[in-house]
């Protein structure tokens, strides 16, 4: 009889919805939460360094402003990335790649980690042969996923690095990323919500990765479809929804 996939949880920018986002901290409270992936993103400072931050400017998350490729890795150290959430986190700083990839390993980590190119505004030239080359010296023991909305980031970066799995990001262009999936450029597709459940008669079901799925109600239609994953701010209340629907299924 065949098994019907678990749907993975994916903590988005980490546990974004408890901690702030793509921090240690957050990244923490998602392993803890029993998440199966991490999200987050990466870019490149002024001094050519992969740091972790999802927006270009710095200014949302932390008390600095200006854009990250502006700054070097000293400045950008030197912003405080935790009292935008509150007054407890002062003084969490915003990580590099590095730093992220080994508290993982540390963690014993061995789920998912979803890297986010973030070269759809800024294409940061050469980011994929820096991954390409971290990833070559640094040997993980988790999954690993890059993805993008930049289609040529993915293709690139894939030339250099053909043995981690790659997904297509969008929001609404989805003949863009089944075009990749038919032509094997990439596994996964990771699309918004909203268009996933505007398109519900068309579900490649095995590798779709929505995002973010934040309300119980987008959480139970994702589990009872069985997705590959979903990409949620709030790890720890998906974990105990899908315990609820999926779990009741292994009877």
């Amino acid at each position: 009889m065949f098994k019907r996939q678990t749907t993975q949880v994916i903590a988005h920018r980490g546990s974004k919805g408890t901690r702030p986002e793509n921090t240690l901290l957050a990244f923490q409270a998602a392993l803890d939460a029993g998440a199966d992936g991490i999200e987050t993103d990466v870019q490149l400072s002024r001094d050519g360094q992969m740091v972790i931050m999802h927006d270009e400017k710095v200014d949302r998350t932390t008390n600095g402003s200006g854009l990250i490729k502006d700054l070097t890795l000293a400045q950008l150290k030197q912003l405080d990335a935790g009292s935008h959430f509150g007054r407890e986190f002062a003084g969490t700083k915003m990580p590099t790649l590095d730093e992220v990839i080994q508290l993982l390993i540390a963690d014993h980590f061995s789920g998912v980690f979803n890297l986010e190119l973030k070269t759809n505004k800024i294409p940061y030239p050469g980011i994929e042969q820096q991954l390409a080359t971290y990833f070559t010296q640094q040997p993980v023991p988790f999954r690993l996923v890059f993805s993008s909305f930049r289609a040529q980031s993915l293709v690139t970066l894939r030339k250099l690095y053909p043995q981690a799995e790659y997904a297509k990001l969008f929001k609404t262009a989805g003949r863009q990323a089944k075009q990749m999936e038919r032509h094997q450029q990439v596994a996964g597709l990771h699309p918004d919500i909203r268009w996933v459940k505007a398109h519900r008669f068309w579900l490649p079901h095995m590798q779709l990765r929505p995002w973010t799925v934040n309300s119980p109600a987008d959480m139970a239609y994702c589990f009872r479809r069985h997705f590959a994953g979903i990409i949620t701010d709030y790890p720890a209340r998906a974990v105990a929804l899908r315990e609820k629907i999926q779990g009741s299924e292994r009877v």
